[in-house]
């Protein structure tokens, strides 16, 4: 079979060589003898599991600051962003809530054992090579037994080291400055050491006076105006540095990297806008350290028995240390003094194994042990420490024209307190859980690129340290979050090579899933006593989503180097809350801050180094509280972006300047309540690349 292949290539290169070159009128015969080349190459199947990409190229296209603005571009994405350049920013996806959402950075989950959540503003963009969300799970079985735990998972992967042909380092040095006093200078170095070899570092600084103009006003359930201001932000300032360095090796049949990451900012935290008061002086400061390594290899043991080829055995290794400090400082005497600070650590351990019975079965387990402790200066805090162990088993067949995985998760998590109270004497014990999933695609007709696919999977989220152990708010008998998922849907790709002389190739993809999402015991914060300072958390809730995913891409390749692409996302969601049916209010309302509709469209058009990028978002109208009543309405908002680049090719550097106008209406709109987001703004953007 493999000397039939390379028979065909070399009959083909023959033929396109006699088409390409005008034939001599005299003409030398000549014959060669070649030695056998053996051409082989690893088959790239479809991923069963649905999944949303933005790589590198068009995360710079994209008016984007922050990896949370990025994946506004994604179809059942909803985002929390408190405003402005430093403000907090967190993601649901499929209105599960944020803590079902799994983050992963090069592989490896970022941990939050305080609250559960991850600052998706934190991240630079500067350094990232691919963003890629997934609705369940990644295709892939080589995957650390945590990957299988999330309701959904963000895979940020970092650049790794790219050289042009001779050169044995790169730089690249990047400056950005807009409104709110935005600047961002970063620098990325990579040097080859070894052809197998290689090392990375980077660094960025940002500030940003978070200080910007809005205007907002609030209507009276009559439809009067109640109040209205016009103002500036206040203390929505940034002031951060992150830097980060690693080595990347490469073997015959695998890879490993290690890197080490740091992080620290100190920022402003504007308060709502409420009765015309927008001033604040509350200030958070975080650190975050980490460092994290990881090995995964193949290796081949012999001819199968029955069917040709090889079996294969591979294994993944990583681990990681972090180490985050967080201050939060509330000075205003009025309503309550708060300085509050808290030190986590995290150990982190994973293995995991495949084996290729035939090319078309593999078998997957994964074990992972993680330690988590939180330290507090609060008084009566119990200093939480939690061991989880986590072993996973999964299956994959991929036979013409099925694919079918399945796996299940075993989680055992155990807490201990090292400062037991009477309020708190003990810590939580769960039971072992057991987490089973199964997807499944079809492709009816196999020279066509059409996928029919479906998948249910079981999810927990663990109690956060604060939703158990928080002074005074805690509750240890809390049981842990439950999702189900149901998805089906379809998708189709077409590749055509044209023979019209202005269009070239034309590129289609277009993707549609439906699903039904349920979450059981789900926590919340409900009122303890009469004072509005003194809450408790508690299993109240009960939440089922029904939605639609729609995702559509167009490319055109014309002639003279002209290439437009057009990326359409649209969602709609029925997210409704059913955990009080004696409160006809919010009993079947939709859930805080989930629109119904919401859409988005990116257009770019590249010719000769130069690149103009349109983006528009679409967020439609929705309720800051499941009571959906005409008090707590939301109106739709909506976002107009434009950028336009040049790159500049020099004998041995190159250099990009870039243009962003965001907001281009001037667009007045909250994410969250009382929190407005700027108007229009600019930012520029050069770029060095030697």
């Amino acid at each position: 079979m493999r000397k039939t292949i390379v028979y065909i290539i070399l009959t083909l290169f023959v033929v396109l060589h006699a088409e390409a070159t005008p034939p001599a009128v005299d003409s030398i015969v000549r014959s060669f003898t070649i030695d056998e080349v053996e051409v082989t190459a690893t088959r790239q199947d479809k991923p069963i599991i649905p999944v949303q990409r933005l790589d590198g190229s068009k995360l710079q296209q994209l008016s984007v600051q922050s990896v949370a603005d990025a994946l506004r571009y994604f179809s059942g994405v909803q985002i929390k962003d408190y405003g402005g350049v430093g403000g907090i920013k967190t993601v649901d996806i499929r209105s599960m809530g944020t803590h079902h959402l799994g983050v992963f950075y090069d592989g490896i989950e970022i941990g939050n054992a305080q609250n559960g959540t991850v600052d998706l503003g934190k991240f630079d963009m500067e350094n990232i090579d691919e963003l890629a969300l997934y609705n369940g799970q990644k295709s892939e079985l080589l995957q650390a037994a945590k990957d299988y735990g999330s309701a959904g998972t963000l895979y940020i992967r970092t650049r790794r080291p790219q050289f042009k042909y001779g050169k044995r380092y790169s730089l690249t040095a990047t400056m950005k400055a807009g409104s709110f006093h935005l600047a961002n200078p970063s620098i990325l170095y990579e040097q080859k050491i070894t052809d197998d070899i290689h090392f990375s570092a980077n660094a960025s600084y940002l500030y940003s006076s978070g200080k910007y103009k809005f205007r907002i006003h609030r209507l009276r359930p009559d439809r009067t105006v109640a109040w209205d201001t016009t103002g500036i932000r206040q203390n929505g300032d940034i002031n951060a540095v992150r830097a980060e360095a690693g080595f990347f090796g490469y073997l015959p049949h695998g890879k490993w990297h290690t890197k080490g990451y740091f992080y620290q900012s100190e920022r402003g935290i504007p308060r709502a806008i409420v009765r015309n008061v927008w001033t604040s002086d509350q200030r958070q400061w975080d650190r975050n350290a980490f460092v994290q390594a990881s090995f995964d290899n193949e290796w081949e043991l012999g001819e199968r028995p029955i069917e040709g080829g090889n079996r294969t055995l591979a294994l993944l290794v990583s681990a990681k240390y972090s180490n985050d400090f967080m201050r939060y400082l509330n000075p205003d005497t009025t309503q309550m003094y708060i300085d509050n600070s808290f030190w986590q650590q995290e150990v982190y351990l994973t293995a995991s194994l495949r084996y290729d019975i035939f090319s078309w079965w593999q078998l997957a387990a994964s074990g992972d042990w993680q330690y988590n402790h939180l330290d507090g200066n609060m008084t009566g805090f119990v200093f939480p420490r939690r061991n989880t162990g986590m072993a996973a088993a999964a299956t994959a067949f991929n036979y013409k024209w099925i694919r079918l995985q399945a796996n299940v998760l075993a989680t055992m998590v155990s807490d201990r307190l090292q400062h037991p109270t009477q309020q708190m004497p003990q810590a939580t014990t769960q039971k072992p859980r057991f987490t089973p999933a199964v997807f499944l695609s079809y492709q009816p007709y196999l020279p066509e690129q059409f996928f029919i696919r479906a998948f249910y999977k079981q999810t927990f989220r663990m109690p956060t340290f604060n939703d158990l152990y928080y002074t005074d708010m805690g509750n240890t008998k809390l049981e842990p979050e439950e999702a189900t998922q149901y998805d089906g849907g379809v998708e189709y790709t077409k590749h055509l090579r044209l023979t019209d002389y202005t269009l070239r190739q034309l590129e289609l993809h277009i993707k549609a899933d439906g699903y039904f999402n349920q979450v059981k015991n789900k926590i919340i914060a409900v009122p303890k006593g009469n004072s509005q300072y003194r809450w408790m958390m508690m299993n109240l809730g009960y939440v089922e989503i029904r939605g639609v995913d729609l995702n559509a891409g167009l490319k055109f390749h014309f002639n003279h180097d002209v290439i437009f692409s057009l990326q359409v996302t649209y969602t709609y969601q029925k997210a409704q809350d059913f955990t009080d049916p004696n409160d006809p209010l919010t009993y079947g309302g939709q859930i805080s801050y989930i629109p119904w509709h919401s859409c988005s469209a990116t257009g770019s058009v590249e010719w000769r180094g130069y690149s103009l990028n349109y983006s528009f978002i679409y967020v439609g109208e929705r309720y800051h509280n499941s009571a959906n009543i005409r008090a707590n309405y939301e109106q739709p908002w909506y976002t107009h972006d434009l950028a336009l680049s040049k790159m500049f090719d020099f004998k041995s550097w190159r250099m990009s300047v870039s243009a962003e106008v965001n907001n281009l209406l001037n667009q007045q709109y909250n994410v969250i309540l009382n929190y407005p987001m700027p108007g229009t703004n600019g930012k520029a953007i050069v770029r060095f690349i030697i």
